[in-house]
């Protein structure tokens, strides 16, 4: 039996009570493998650059080559970080968690995810998230 995924349009078409059934879950399943299978080859291909890294002995060329260096660490750093998530959000799927709000267990909405697969807080939670981390920000001397 072969599985035949929606499309971004067929999934957004589904009524409101077919929230997170079999189709969508394969579906932000595919997607979320193949955004992983994308951003692990990134990685790879950024290690790579970064092994080829050639030394110079003008001192401009290697403060330069550092600052990029640099940037690419800060890069990778962000592509980890991106990876940990994608992960967290395939365990989800497979424990059934996927698509809910980790803080009010409401439905995070299909637009949302289409968005940032990779979402766990409803709009609400990551709105008043932002605002407490705001808020503490400013609140530090």
């Amino acid at each position: 039996m072969s599985l035949t995924l929606l499309t971004a349009t067929e999934l957004l078409a589904q009524p409101a009570d077919d929230y997170m059934n079999d189709a969508q879950q394969q579906f932000f399943r595919a997607l979320l493998l193949s955004q992983r299978g994308d951003l692990q080859t990134r990685i790879a291909e950024e290690f790579e650059t970064l092994r080829e890294h050639e030394t110079s002995s003008d001192p401009a060329d290697i403060g330069s080559a550092e600052e990029q260096r640099q940037w690419q660490l800060r890069q990778l750093e962000r592509e980890k970080k991106l990876l940990d998530k994608i992960d967290a959000a395939v365990d989800h799927l497979a424990r059934g968690e996927y698509g809910w709000c980790r803080e009010t267990g409401e439905p995070i909405g299909l637009k949302r995810l289409l968005l940032r697969p990779t979402a766990s807080l409803c709009i609400e939670a990551k709105e008043r998230q932002e605002q407490r981390e705001k808020h503490l920000r400013h609140a530090e001397p």
